[in-house]
């Protein structure tokens, strides 16, 4: 077929946004071709029109694109394989076809849809599985022929269909199932290999561009699986060469236990949601990869340069993969803790946006940095930067009612003593620093004999309004002494409203 070069290719159709399994199916072909230093081919096919949506191509380069996986030949960067996308290659499939016409391997079918409706029907209520009825059959050539006059005669359009043999075994060695055969007599009756509309079906097209483009392996999902019989019988019309199948499993929610559907939304299925959410590309990069095929060893967390160097095809599993959210979340929680700290500002900065919490307006250098200092703050609990919102509500909103677990905390009688000499002593600093500020609290702890969780507990609700949380020094800095003494305030007046009602 080739001169030995592996030549993988990924063809989404233009349909929707980049789904997990779509983009597993990229992601695992991407790293074939370059473990093997062969050639990623990106296809689309469109020729579904109905289905197909404005932005569709784009949204599927620019998702791919994100994750970081690239291609040489392709819509958008070309190849000596040309054209790749499937709507401008209709004259190549027309002629095949009309090849198939001409030796008797293929013929014009002019059932109605009602009556293929009425077919299905009939097998249903005599318990057949559905199936097409031969509709020229025990007819002469004669006879065929005027049917297919007095159809036309009636203006009605007909979809070419395959002739399948009888009686023939189609069979292959998968990749990743192992050996697979089909019995043509169990393949459902001659199928369409061309529509009525004049465009040619997938499992028509797809050979077709298979074979032009000289593709030597095809890594796809199992749901692919009872494609391939029709799709070896096309090679075989033609006396080409298959290439190499491999069917990986299919991806199941571990919340509910069934086949990952785009119709579940029970989780998050889309590249581009998790975008939004801010998870890293490295990180989905690295989670996809796990799901159905596992690596030397018992680590998890690789680098793009590693999974490459690593990927064999051989190791691509036969159970179904878990998706599992959680583990997303700490797969991405290990990426955003080593992220570059400016990446992590960009993302947080468009979630806060999103949110409302700052305006989509240009702000000054002193804004970035007190941003930037809050993302460092929750840099290392953050699972994705959309968490950043409700994470840091403390500074961008009004101090929250006390909770009950907090006012039974600041009943101790060291409280009100701690938060009065906290807030006089803060008014003097030089500079209102984390390292000055975790001195005044030292020194506090010091002259009044207050330590643990007796001191820390009454600073940190006082001033943060909360019971937990980050670095409390640090967090009060970035808080400000302004918004630092109105928490004080508030605080020390509820408790002394509290102590009178007591």
């Amino acid at each position: 077929m080739t001169d030995g070069k592996i030549r993988v290719r990924y063809a989404p159709s233009p349909t929707g946004h980049l789904h997990i399994g779509n983009a597993r199916t990229a992601l695992f072909n991407y790293l074939f071709a370059r473990h093997n230093g062969g050639t990623m081919v990106l296809r689309i096919e469109d020729t579904d029109q109905k289905r197909n949506i404005e932005g569709g191509t784009q949204s599927q380069i620019d998702n791919l694109h994100w994750l970081g996986i690239d291609w040489d030949e392709g819509p958008d960067v070309g190849g000596s394989f040309g054209p790749y996308r499937q709507s401008e290659r209709k004259d190549i499939y027309d002629r095949l076809i009309k090849q198939l016409l001409d030796e008797g391997k293929a013929y014009e079918s002019y059932m109605t849809e009602d009556e293929l409706a009425a077919q299905r029907e009939g097998q249903k209520a005599a318990g057949e599985a559905p199936h097409y009825e031969y509709e020229y059959e025990g007819m002469s050539a004669d006879e065929k022929a005027q049917a297919i006059a007095a159809a036309k005669a009636k203006g009605l359009q007909p979809v070419i269909r395959f002739h399948i043999p009888e009686g023939h075994t189609y069979a292959w060695d998968d990749i990743v199932k192992g050996h697979i055969s089909f019995d043509s007599d169990d393949i459902g009756g001659d199928w369409v290999i061309q529509k009525r509309d004049g465009m040619p079906t997938y499992n028509f097209a797809v050979v077709v561009d298979d074979h032009l483009m000289e593709i030597t392996h095809v890594l796809r999902g199992d749901d692919h699986i009872a494609n391939t019989p029709k799709q070896l019988m096309i090679y075989e019309a033609f006396g080409w060469e298959p290439p190499k199948f491999g069917h990986m499993t299919l991806i199941i929610n571990t919340q509910t236990g069934k086949k990952l559907s785009k119709r579940d939304e029970s989780v998050l299925q889309f590249i581009e949601q998790y975008r939004e959410l801010g998870y890293l590309p490295d990180a989905m990069f690295n989670f996809i990869t796990l799901l159905g095929w596992s690596p030397v060893g018992e680590n998890e967390i690789f680098t793009r340069k590693q999974l490459i160097k690593q990927f064999d095809p051989e190791r691509l599993s036969r159970s179904p993969a878990k998706f599992d959210a959680k583990k997303l979340e700490w797969v991405n929680n290990q990426y955003v803790k080593k992220a570059n700290p400016s990446t992590l500002l960009g993302l947080s900065i468009r979630n806060w946006q999103d949110a409302g919490r700052i305006s989509k307006d240009a702000m000054d250098p002193k804004m970035l940095e007190w941003l930037r200092a809050i993302v460092g703050l929750f840099q290392d609990q953050m699972s994705f930067t959309q968490q950043i919102v409700k994470l840091s509500e403390i500074f961008f909103i009004e101090p929250p009612a006390l909770t009950d677990h907090a006012k039974t905390e600041l009943a101790d009688p060291n409280a009100v003593p701690v938060l009065q000499e906290f807030q006089k002593r803060i008014q003097d600093l030089p500079q209102f620093t984390a390292y000055a500020i975790q001195n005044v609290i030292y020194d506090i702890s010091h002259d009044l004999g207050v330590r643990g969780r007796k001191l820390y507990m009454p600073i940190r609700i006082a001033t943060t309004r909360e019971t937990h949380g980050p670095q409390l020094a640090e967090s009060i800095e970035i808080l400000g002494l302004a918004k630092v003494n109105k928490h004080l305030n508030l605080t020390l007046k509820e408790l002394a409203e509290l102590n009178q009602n007591a």
